[in-house]
């Protein structure tokens, strides 16, 4: 039984050195994009249901607290920026297409 154990964990450190995970990091999934849709509306503060511009007004709020000039950090910028751009890229395009065509 501890020669399992030794094994268990020489293995496991061996993976973590070889791979940077460590074994139980691997068996967690990949977020979603529903994941990632849902997290940028917690982080931005808008329901399902946000047109583009309660999105942008969200963002903008959201900005001046953590903006690097204010204070904050180039991380949350990039983070709040990256919410924002998820979000609308979630809209349905005016034109009726596929975001990107005129």
């Amino acid at each position: 039984m501890l020669k399992l154990v030794m094994a268990a964990l020489v293995l496991s450190v061996f993976c973590r050195w070889a791979i940077g995970k460590w074994p139980w990091e691997l068996l967690r999934s990949a977020p979603t994009r529903s994941q990632a849709i849902f997290r940028a509306r917690k982080l931005l503060g808008v329901e399902a249901g946000a047109r583009r511009e309660e999105i942008i007004a969200a963002h903008r709020r959201l900005t001046t607290l953590v903006h690097p000039d204010k204070g904050g950090t180039n991380a949350a910028m990039q983070e709040a920026n990256a919410a924002r751009d998820l979000l609308l890229d979630e809209l349905p395009h005016p034109h009726g297409g596929p975001p990107g065509e005129p």
